[in-house]
């Protein structure tokens, strides 16, 4: 039997592009050159398609590529190939739309399919499953911006229209200080901010609009960040579970790729108990949410009232060097290498 024709795709045009190199050129440096005949394809910021040549460079977040040439024709070079990996985070790769032409073009390709990708991209709607699947989350408020108006949707789905000072003062009716503003589209904590007033409040939501026009704004949870790693399609497995030590007020994106200071420990620092209730937890959801071949489920834990909270699920997780999902089944038993021949076979099988 010869080589699968593997292609991996990164970069995209996200705000996640400058990881998702990163993150590719490691998934591409760590593949079995003796299984895979590897393909490697980036999309630059402007949505442009190229064949890649990989090189020994250790890439950092920021850093510039160098591409070959230019794909033309994306749809015939992609059905030349047998397997797509793809590394893309955010929208435009994380969020459906990969998957949906992947689909259009039948070519079993790694992660989640398309309403598993899209419902956890979007935090707002990823919510109303976690409630439905009776899955502990922080309280939380729902708008979405319109011109200058914002659209207050409540638990019911109805709406009212607001100017800002209005809305803010419907958000505080709900939810007390300090509270966190996040697009409902976006990664990597690109967006978010904490906000202690109604100053920063309202600065922090103007700022939120400007990468999606859904708005999530939810209480602040006291405890530790800690993620779980999933594995499988049908069958699911949870990793152990790594704790986040941020090197800023919270895990921002500065505090995960650009601060030394921030640590992760593996395994997380909480009971045994709790680190199973955690990991069937991460796997409820990642049923819940039509998640398959991977996904990474982050939580709040509160020891000392023993509570444990869902943030969010990514689908397309990091795999940088440093990443916590490639990590957390490294420690698991599983090595970088093997991990990657596990997710191109459950593609290759679903």
């Amino acid at each position: 039997m010869g080589k699968l024709k593997l292609g991996v795709i990164f970069g995209g045009t996200s705000t996640e592009h400058d990881v998702s190199i990163v993150s590719g050129t490691s998934v591409i440096k760590n593949l079995n050159k003796n299984k895979y005949e590897i393909y490697p394809i980036y999309i630059n910021k402007q949505g442009e398609w190229f064949k890649y040549e990989p090189t020994e460079q250790k890439l950092k977040v920021g850093d510039d590529i160098k591409v070959a040439e230019k794909i033309e024709n994306i749809c015939k070079y992609l059905k030349n190939l047998d397997v797509i990996f793809p590394v893309l985070h955010g929208l435009g790769g994380e969020d459906g739309s990969l998957q949906g032409m992947m689909e259009l073009l039948k070519i079993p390709y790694v992660g989640s399919k398309i309403l598993g990708s899209s419902l956890c991209m979007d935090k707002a709607y990823a919510k109303i499953i976690f409630e439905k699947a009776n899955i502990p989350q922080a309280e939380y408020v729902y708008i979405r911006k319109n011109k200058d108006e914002y659209i207050f949707v409540e638990k019911d789905f109805s709406e009212e229209r607001y100017n800002i000072f209005e809305t803010i003062q419907k958000i505080t009716e709900k939810l007390e200080f300090p509270m966190f503003v996040k697009p409902s589209n976006s990664g990597s904590s690109v967006g978010i901010n904490k906000a202690n007033d109604i100053s920063e409040l309202k600065e922090y939501i103007e700022h939120a609009g400007l990468f999606d026009n859904k708005i999530l704004i939810e209480e602040n949870i006291v405890g530790k960040e800690v993620e779980c790693a999933v594995l499988g399609n049908e069958e699911v497995e949870a990793s152990m579970l790594g704790k986040i030590i941020p090197a800023d007020k919270f895990y921002s994106f500065s505090a995960k790729y650009e601060n030394d200071e921030s640590k992760t420990i593996m395994p997380a620092e909480i009971s045994e108990k709790l680190s199973n209730k955690v990991r069937n937890l991460a796997k409820k959801a990642y049923k819940a949410t039509d998640c398959k071949g991977l996904a990474r489920v982050d939580f709040f834990v509160n020891d000392e009232q023993e509570k444990i909270y869902i943030n969010e699920i990514n689908t397309l997780p990091g795999f940088t060097d440093i990443s916590m999902y490639p990590k957390l089944w490294e420690k698991s038993g599983i090595s970088y290498t093997n991990l990657l021949d596990k997710l191109i076979s459950l593609a290759i099988e679903d």
